[in-house]
């Protein structure tokens, strides 16, 4: 059977594959306007301050720059929502890499030069980026990321956990963790009688579209944002960065197209980062493994700019039964770069913690690490009461131990080796919450008998276009041939970015409704159609705005096998597996690819992402991806499986999908975590899991 003729679920190519291997794909840099000029910025050098003096006079003595924007001649802005957009606009210095100038040049490398050529002078002052558990700043903030309250309780947790016939009481610790998409943040800028026209490198350009205009006091129909090919993101993309407001601003002032790339050692000060937490988990469980008491208490930073806080703790109010629970973040406000949301915030970092808490207290118990799990199945969701819409994590368990081959290996820690290698295994589960936004779309049948589905999603190279044809093909009865996608442009109708794992969902929602209801008038008109064919517009406001009577969850689980050298601690993954149950898979070839994307980001989370905030200089030492590392081929082994059950849950979308492009990274870590202590017999509390932390505890 064809591409054309496969239903909804069916392993379709993804239709830019060809344009994106030839480079025929235009990313936001790739757009150069006629007369179009390169910025270059110009980031602070000290961790905090004010700027004194700006000296220019050597930058703009090299033939071809333009200009130097700094605080004193920049274009006033409006003030924006988000603060870390109301660049050149003062001379305070909240941290290390905050922008003092933008250079302005006939090319790339005058407008780099000219930056090298231009000395800020400042006056210094008393800097803290270190979170400590013990911080004098510590406060607890009313919500956390995604509107989540700072502290839940339930019962009397200190009661139950001192009452308890078993206890976990553990730290663990994550440092900061970097995005570092392909594309580096990118904007192409140009005004043309008052009206601005951006190419962005960002995961919503309806959000860029408003932001700008707020910024530049014009009305949004004056603003197109386009972002048609977007090289990743992981969060970092999700609301506009510096670069598009200064690329805007440089553009306004020369009366030229501007285009500004950000150069990718830039990258760690000004486009977010997932902030570093330390989790305090503590389980009271009686002898069979019930919990009767459970805690997880999460302390983290933000900047002085803004409040961010990594939701960390709000896994474990949805996770597993308990009658007493206790949740709760605290944060500290540091002169640090602000963090931002990097896949799966609170979910990937969370669970880390529980369910490295969650081996500790099965191998406290001499219980199956799979079977505790079981046994600690809520009957509804823990925090809410309300019933789950489906719950397929046991289910996952059982099928990822089943093909794993889970049952047949020694319990015992220390017990397998092969020459050097000290073998070990482990398991974790993994969730992520099913988010949904309203939506709006067009279907139009042409006269020839084509459609065109038309709606404001993001392709952060996650196959959107692709599945969104699906989508409209299914609900059309047509082959998906017959189907184009029109997404990326601010002009297009309103969606919400991609970002939460719930694009597919959202955009998909109000393209199956148009979709739907452009079958419905085909189906009732009469004779051939006419020449402008048929268009039908739906939006999924109403839908999509009321609360769910249910608990709406993916979940998952992840079984590692590693092997740790003896002799210098190194740590290999030898096999990955993961399971998920993710309500319908709408295409499968695509849905792998972002199940294995997210467990190949868990390995690097695990074992090889790390970044150091140097105290005295004020910034993350680790910049590039030299020193910042990403896992490559050799540290990624050939044995990852990603398999999904099928799950059929009526209370999500038209579709019955549930978001994937998160849950993948969630949980990974804490399967290899657990497959090292499985290995040695140490259990390391701090993540990534370098030599240097395992040599210890190695005979």
């Amino acid at each position: 059977m064809s591409h054309a003729a496969q239903p909804l679920g069916a392993p379709v190519v993804r239709r830019e594959a060809r344009e994106k291997v030839t480079g025929a794909a235009r990313y936001a840099a790739e757009h150069t306007p006629p007369g179009c000029l390169h910025a270059w910025p110009v980031p602070a050098t000290v961790p905090k301050g004010r700027v004194t003096a700006v000296r220019t006079a050597d930058a703009l003595a090299l033939p071809g720059v333009h200009t130097v924007l700094t605080h004193d001649n920049a274009p006033r802005l409006h003030t924006p929502d988000d603060p870390t957009l109301a660049v050149l606009q003062d001379d305070r210095v909240p941290h290390r890499g905050w922008y003092v100038a933008l250079v302005v040049a006939d090319s790339l490398e005058v407008a780099r030069a000219g930056a090298d050529a231009v000395v800020a002078e400042y006056a210094r002052e008393t800097h803290d980026v270190v979170l400590t558990e013990d911080h004098p700043g510590l406060y607890t903030p009313e919500k956390a990321n995604g509107g989540f309250p700072a502290v839940r309780e339930r019962g009397d947790f200190a009661r139950a956990f001192e009452d308890a016939e078993n206890r976990i009481d553990t730290v663990y610790r994550i440092g900061p963790l970097h995005n570092h998409p392909m594309e580096p943040h990118a904007t192409t800028a140009r005004w043309e009688d008052g009206r601005l026209t951006v190419h962005d490198s960002s995961q919503g350009s309806g959000t860029v579209r408003d932001t700008l205009a707020a910024v530049f006091g014009i009305d949004a129909d004056r603003v197109t944002a386009i972002s048609e090919h977007v090289g990743g993101g992981f969060g970092s993309k999700g609301t506009p960065r510096p670069q598009v407001v200064l690329a805007a601003m440089a553009a306004l002032h020369t009366g030229r197209p501007v285009k500004l790339a950000l150069p990718r050692k830039q990258l760690s000060a000004v486009v977010g980062h997932r902030a570093p937490t330390v989790h305090r988990v503590r389980i009271g469980a009686d002898d069979d493994g019930a919990i009767t008491a459970l805690s997880h208490e999460v302390e983290t930073h933000t900047s002085t700019v803004k409040e961010f806080v990594e939701q960390a703790a709000v896994p474990a109010r949805i996770m597993y039964a308990s009658p007493h629970s206790r949740t709760a973040h605290r944060v500290a406000a540091l002169d640090v770069p602000s963090p931002s949301w990097m896949r799966a915030p609170g979910e990937a970092s969370g669970m880390y913690a529980l369910e490295s808490a969650m081996d500790e207290l099965a191998c406290a118990l001499g219980i199956d690490p799979v079977e505790l799990r079981v046994r600690n199945e809520p009957a509804t969701e823990p925090d809410s009461g309300k019933p789950f819409s489906s719950r397929g994590l046991v289910a996952c368990l059982r099928e990822g131990a089943e093909r794993f081959g889970w049952y047949d290996r020694d319990r015992r820690p220390a017990s397998r080796q092969d020459g050097r290698w000290l073998i070990g295994t482990g398991v974790a589960s993994a969730t992520y919450p099913v988010l949904v936004g309203p939506s709006s779309a067009t279907a139009h049948a042409a006269a020839d008998g084509s459609c065109l589905v038309e709606v404001n999603a993001t392709d952060i190279g996650t196959g959107a276009r692709t599945v969104l044809a699906q989508i409209a093909a299914s609900a059309l009865a047509i082959p998906v041939d017959r189907v184009q996608v029109a997404v990326g442009d601010s002009g297009l109708p309103t969606a919400p970015l991609a970002g939460g794992s719930s694009g597919t969902a959202s955009w998909g929602w109000a393209v199956h409704k148009a979709a739907a209801g452009l079958a419905a008038r085909l189906a009732a008109h009469r004779g051939p159609l006419p020449a402008e064919g048929i268009t039908v517009r739906a939006d999924t406001s109403k839908e999509t705005g009321a609360e769910s009577p249910y608990a709406r969850h993916a979940f998952g689980a992840h079984f590692a096998e590693t092997a740790v050298d003896s002799l210098t601690g190194e740590i290999r993954v030898r096999r990955l597996l993961g399971v998920y149950a993710a309500g319908r898979i709408l295409n499968s070839r695509t849905a792998r690819s972002q199940f294995i994307g997210g467990m190949v980001m868990g390995i690097g989370m695990a074992l090889t992402e790390g970044s150091t905030m140097d105290p005295v200089f004020g910034d993350f030492t680790e910049s590039d991806l030299a020193a910042y590392h990403v896992p490559a081929n050799a540290d990624v082994p050939a044995a990852v499986e990603a398999h999904w059950i099928d799950e059929d849950d009526p209370h999500l979308n038209p579709m019955g999908s549930k978001g994937i492009g998160e849950i993948g990274i969630v949980g990974t870590a804490a399967a290899i975590g657990n497959a090292v202590r499985h290995a040695t017999g140490a259990r390391l509390t701090e993540l990534p899991l370098t030599p240097d932390k395992v040599l210890p505890y190695l005979p």
